[in-house]
Formats: C-alpha cells, sequence, structure tokens
C-alpha cells in the first residue's frame, strides 16, 4: 500500500510504501505542545519505506532529550511530517499530514493521565462545517 503525503506549504512531500499496523492519539504533554492542540495524531508502520518525494533538505528534526519523544517538521511552514523511530523500526507519520483518507481508525487515546483540561465532552458543543459568521 502506498501513502502519499505532504506539508502546508508544498515544500516536502512523502510516500511511504506498507501497511500502517497502529494509529494513536496521544495525549502526552510532549505531543501536545508539539502539535499545539489536545494530542498528536500518529500513525505507525513497522517494515515500510518512507521515500522523500521534494523537499527533503528542508525537513527539520527535533529529539527531546533524554525521551523518545522526537518530531520532524518542514522548515518553511512548521507542518509536521514522518520520521522513522530507529530504535523500533517503524515509520511515524502524522496523520494529518497525508494528502488521502486514512483506511485506519484510531485504536486508543495513549497517555489520557496527561490530557488537557479542555479536552473533555468535546462532541457535545456545537460544530461549524466553516468559520462561523
Amino acid at each position: 500500500m502506498k501513502s502519499r503525503g505532504s506539508c502546508l506549504c508544498g515544500e516536502v512531500a512523502f510516500e511511504f510504501t506498507g501497511d500502517f499496523q497502529k494509529f494513536f492519539l496521544c495525549h502526552c504533554e510532549y505531543c501536545r505542545k508539539g502539535s499545539g492542540s489536545a494530542h498528536g495524531a500518529n500513525l505507525f508502520g513497522r517494515g515500510g519505506e518512507l521515500l522523500w518525494l521534494r523537499g527533503k533538505d528542508s525537513v527539520s528534526a527535533f529529539a527531546l532529550p533524554n525521551t523518545q519523544h522526537q518530531r520532524s517538521f518542514c522548515s518553511v511552514c512548521g507542518s509536521a511530517l514522518p520520521y522513522i523511530l530507529s530504535s523500533k523500526d517503524v515509520v511515524v507519520v502524522p496523520a494529518g499530514s497525508l494528502d488521502g483518507d486514512v483506511a485506519l481508525m484510531p485504536q486508543a487515546h495513549l497517555f489520557t493521565g496527561s490530557k488537557a483540561n479542555w479536552d473533555n465532552a468535546l462532541e457535545a458543543i456545537q460544530c461549524f462545517a466553516g468559520f462561523p459568521n
């Protein structure tokens, strides 16, 4: 299976060849800080191949010292991008970076003991198809 993705500005594009085995929503403090949101949403593919189609030189990486937390991002627009978790032979792909639909549904919320205090009963608040007037 091939999945393609890109960053917000279009500088970077990638292709992942392989299957995603896991899809987790992580509420740890690192993923919340890194995403600027309630959680990170990452797909995990063991044994797959990550290919940069364009913009590889614009991919920056950050590894938080003394943790297993890392992330890759576009140095132009800051969008989250895939990275290889070499200690586990796993490609980690931020779900929002994919250009198409994701066939796998999230399987679990992780580190819910660290979740944001405002991340409760969000399905009960008003929804808009676009920006409200």
